[in-house]
């Protein structure tokens, strides 16, 4: 089990050295083609390489209200005064909920038996060459290697986020 400390540490050390050439779709699912490439921690020049593929669903419009209901069961009085705030000036606030869906049935992994850095190398190439703009490749801690994934996939969703509320703005949804 990771500490928070290990999880800490994971997010600090996840590196986008290859990013998907697209965002997010807006009004679709988006399949985020991943290699994750750690170090062993227990053995010399020993790198493991993980792909596999994240689904993103589709972003959805939440309103103030709605997100009011959603997040504030059980909170105060003062969270409420929150809420009434966002309802009273929902035309101000609007939030887009993002969903994935980490399949480790769609994963496989392999070893190399050589430094991180040329593996990191060979595989950015070797992607680069699919030209699929939607694969990534990242490195990161081999303990925490699913912190490094969602952290990866969260840095994707917020650098998506500003074009899709212009996509939601101009359709006249937001």
């Amino acid at each position: 089990m990771l500490t928070p400390d290990d999880i800490n540490y994971a997010m600090e050390n996840t590196r986008v050295i290859l990013p998907p050439k697209q965002r997010l779709a807006t009004f679709g699912t988006s399949l985020i083609n991943y290699y994750l490439i750690t170090e062993d921690m227990d053995a010399v020049n020993l790198t493991h390489v993980r792909e596999g593929q994240i689904h993103a669903e589709r972003p959805e419009i939440m309103t103030p209200e709605y997100f009011s209901r959603l997040l504030l069961e059980g909170f105060g009085e003062r969270a409420q005064e929150f809420a009434n705030f966002l309802s009273a000036h929902s035309n101000q606030f609007s939030f887009l909920k993002y969903g994935f869906r980490f399949r480790k049935s769609d994963m496989r992994s392999y070893e190399a038996h050589l430094p991180m850095a040329e593996v990191s190398e060979k595989v950015k190439i070797d992607v680069a060459a699919k030209n699929d703009p939607l694969s990534a490749v990242v490195t990161g801690i081999d303990d925490g290697w699913e912190v490094c994934l969602v952290k990866f996939m969260a840095d994707l969703i917020q650098s998506s986020s500003g074009k899709n509320v212009d996509d939601f703005r101009k359709r006249g949804l937001l």
